[in-house]
């Protein structure tokens, strides 16, 4: 067990007893929304969690100790804080944790502390990947490279539709990274449910993609799993609408010389103000989404194990 580490008495005594959970992430809570809906969407995204039949863990830096599953004060005081947290990759770990400080953690960063405390199964939004441009810029987001040697699996609506989708699926694919589709031959695009790209491997139960994660881990094939879940389709937007909202805030974006890891929550905060709120409300329906899943399938996962 690492020093840093304090797992929630919920989140233990589910790992004790071979019980489902799922790992959830903090950025969407300091980054990815204002308060007070982003501690609203944080506890809403638990209790689906709960409802689906597992224990939500989310996961988090409070005064440099590294949080498996938060309280509700925890979440208030993280969702307070916003954009004064620290956003949270590997890089950054040591620095937050050695300092003290308050951290969320990105897809990578709650990848590697799920793994510490023996969590297979992560539900996001959708992973960071290959900015658009990068064959100039190099920015190529550290989830990419976490996700070729953390064993989690990720339950995501794909990468994020700000990024270039195919450079990212080829990247994952150099790193040996399976995707799986949910019910879908297509990756899906965060706010679409499709894209021109495909996926690995179409799985259409829960228990089929539990089977899988079993499968590669039992033959020591370390990495992690993207599980591409598409967005409903009640609440998936235009595509024209949409990508003509990120083209505008890509250029603003260049404008203002906004690079590295400021520039995935200024180009979600953008893109939602483009489309009238309407992209973030499509972003907390795309979360839950994966939540169910995320729950459906470390059930199966753990009953297998």
């Amino acid at each position: 067990m690492n020093q840093f580490l304090d797992i929630h008495p919920d989140v233990a005594e589910a790992l004790a007893q071979n019980k489902p959970v799922v790992a959830l992430e903090s950025t969407i809570i300091s980054h990815g929304m204002p308060w007070p809906e982003n501690a609203e969407t944080a506890k809403l995204v638990e209790q689906t969690v709960r409802e689906s039949g597992a224990t939500p863990a989310t996961i988090a830096i409070i005064n440099g100790r590294l949080k498996v599953g938060l309280s509700h004060a925890e979440i208030d005081e993280l969702a307070k804080a916003g954009l004064s947290v620290t956003k949270c990759s590997r890089r950054d770990l040591p620095y937050v944790i050695a300092n003290k400080q308050m951290g969320a953690t990105t897809v990578a960063a709650t990848m590697i502390i799920a793994d510490m405390a023996g969590i297979r199964v992560f539900a996001t939004g959708g992973i960071g990947g290959v900015h658009r441009g990068a064959q100039e810029t190099f920015d190529i987001s550290a989830d990419l490279q976490e996700l070729g040697k953390t064993s989690v699996a990720v339950v995501c609506a794909g990468a994020k539709s700000i990024l270039d989708l195919g450079l990212t699926r080829e990247y994952l694919e150099t790193l040996g990274v399976p995707v799986l589709g949910f019910q879908t031959d297509a990756l899906p695009a965060f706010y679409t449910r499709t894209s021109d790209h495909t996926v690995d491997y179409r799985l259409d139960r829960a228990e089929q993609i539990a089977e899988f994660l079993t499968a590669k881990w039992l033959l020591n094939l370390d990495g992690g799993v993207v599980i591409a879940n598409p967005i409903p389709e009640e609440f998936a937007m235009d595509k024209a609408a949409i990508d003509s909202a990120i083209e505008q805030a890509l250029r603003e974006a260049n404008e203002q010389n906004v690079t590295g890891k400021e520039s995935t929550p200024f180009l979600l905060a953008r893109v939602a103000e483009l489309t009238g709120g309407n992209s973030l409300a499509s972003n907390i329906q795309l979360v839950l989404n994966n939540a169910r899943l995320g729950a459906a399938i470390a059930q199966h996962y753990c009953n297998l194990s």
